[in-house]
């Protein structure tokens, strides 16, 4: 295996060699120029959005500034909106289902390193994949860590470090994150705690 096989595979390599400092380097360009586009043109984002990531629906708006390492390691589905300053360490597959919003400042590591010194100044490196299911919410300052698995239909409370799977249905908070509640039909009624909709096209 080279240094890129090995990295996919979620195994130790070393990220300056096998041309994947070269492929950085490229997408780092085409991030810049994505983020100095202008803002207003959501078409032109769009397309440009999706030159840089690897699959994405027909409907994705990340706002920019926007930071990933590879791009071709990320996946979105149908829907998908990340708010400003989303962040996003591909060294690790990272795929997100559809209908799913990023609230400013996520940040999704798959990248992690050893945590002896000897280990960790031996220059190797670890991705390991992130999965996101479909309508989920992440709330502002978010962090997600490597090999964390999103169930579907999730709110992550703002401010979250998430370093364990969070199961489908749920609101989960904190730091580390945990489960608060589950999301049931009763919460169908109410956009903020204990705030009902006062129109009925929400359903």
């Amino acid at each position: 295996m080279n240094q890129r096989e090995r990295m996919l595979a979620g195994l130790p390599y070393k990220a300056w060699l096998d041309g994947l400092e070269e492929d950085r380097l490229e997408t780092r360009k085409k991030v810049q120029t994505y983020n100095s586009m202008e803002f207003t043109n959501y078409e032109d984002l769009g397309n440009a959005i999706k030159k840089i990531l690897g699959k994405t629906g027909k409907n994705v708006t990340i706002e920019p500034p926007f930071h990933c390492d590879y791009g071709t390691n990320i996946e979105v589905g149908e829907n998908f909106y990340a708010n400003f300053n989303f962040v996003v360490l591909d060294v690790g597959k990272v795929t997100i289902g559809d209908n799913c919003m990023m609230a400013p400042n996520v940040s999704i590591y798959t990248a992690g390193h050893p945590i002896h010194p000897d280990s960790r100044n031996s220059g190797y490196e670890y991705g390991i994949g992130i999965t996101i299911g479909d309508n989920v919410w992440i709330g502002g300052n978010v962090v997600i860590n490597p090999g964390v698995h999103i169930g579907n239909n999730v709110v992550i409370g703002s401010g979250s470090v998430v370093t364990k799977d969070i199961p489908d249905n749920m609101v989960a908070a904190g730091n580390p994150c945990r489960v608060l509640k589950e999301i049931t039909e009763a919460d169908r009624d109410f956009y903020f705690k204990d705030r009902r909709f006062d129109v009925d096209d929400y359903r």
